[in-house]
């Protein structure tokens, strides 16, 4: 399901903005990224989302800022670094008999010696606040996810309500396949112009029962009710179901695939068209539900 939601939080003279979006996919991805000073902090925050978010790709987007009120206080010199870089500079360029002495803009220059808040942090003294400003955006892209869900709940209720529909259609159809097969059968002996047989004929009984047992579909028809309970239950739960509605997407289209091969019926085949396109739908549906 998508879903955006943004936090930050203040402190020790750092802003923390935390910034999350997710979009539809079948299993769980969480893309993060962090300023270097807090790489250390992305197990933490996967752990986390991974708290919230079943399904779905996930991206992360932090950033940090130093606050307003310590702009006059952001560098800081490494003094004795300095010093280091200094004499091994001066002693280099005497072993190269280069001119000219070291200044300080080179000294200055040298990595470490000047340094900014940020670099001075350690990463986990920025979790606090990283943490609380996740857990805005968490709130906030959670409860977008849940308002798309429930409008995808009602999607769904409605493809199962049609699909439902229609297995009644074929439920109240199936008895009259193999009387009106056993008629078909008389008329096309007749046609050949050979004696039709009587109604208690042992050869049309066991053409008739032979048919009627290969054309059985009643087991498929319990299993597909039992399948539409299954998803009524998944309504019903407070747990991800996404995966759920996968497999009984799946399962279903056995079912009705089943049904469509056995039931020599221009009737069951029409609902059997229907019930193909309304669970397509619903496995489409399914696929973006958590």
């Amino acid at each position: 399901m998508t879903g955006y939601g943004r936090g930050d939080c203040s402190q020790d003279g750092f802003k923390i903005a935390v910034e999350l979006s997710s979009v539809n996919r079948k299993q769980t991805e969480i893309s993060v990224n962090l300023p270097h000073e807090m790489e250390v902090l992305e197990a933490q925050i996967r752990d986390r989302i991974n708290r919230h978010v079943a399904r779905g790709r996930v991206t992360v987007r932090v950033s940090l800022h130093a606050g307003v009120s310590k702009s006059a206080a952001r560098m800081h010199l490494n003094v004795p670094l300095a010093k280091a870089y200094a004499r091994e500079l001066t002693r280099l360029a005497k072993q190269l008999r280069l001119p000219g002495p070291v200044t300080l803009d080179q000294v200055a220059r040298a990595p470490g010696v000047v340094q900014t808040d940020e670099e001075l942090a350690v990463d986990e003294d920025f979790w606090p606040a990283v943490e609380k400003a996740l857990k805005k955006a968490l709130s906030q892209m959670v409860k977008m996810r849940e308002r798309e869900g429930a409008h995808l709940a009602q999607d769904l209720a409605i493809r199962i309500a049609v699909m439902q529909q229609a297995a009644v259609r074929v439920q109240k159809q199936a008895p009259t396949v193999a009387e009106r097969y056993r008629r078909q059968l008389i008329e096309r002996i007749k046609s050949a112009d050979l004696e039709a047989p009587g109604a208690e004929d042992e050869r049309l009984l066991k053409e008739v029962v032979y048919f009627a047992d290969r054309s059985d579909i009643t087991e498929e028809l319990t299993r597909l009710q039992s399948h539409f309970q299954q998803f009524e239950d998944c309504q019903k739960s407070k747990e991800p179901v996404g995966r759920t509605l996968d497999f009984l997407a799946q399962e279903m289209n056995r079912e009705i695939n089943t049904i469509g091969s056995k039931a020599n019926d221009s009737l069951i085949s029409h609902e059997v068209v229907t019930l193909k396109a309304e669970l397509e739908r619903f496995r489409e549906q399914a696929q973006n539900v958590e």
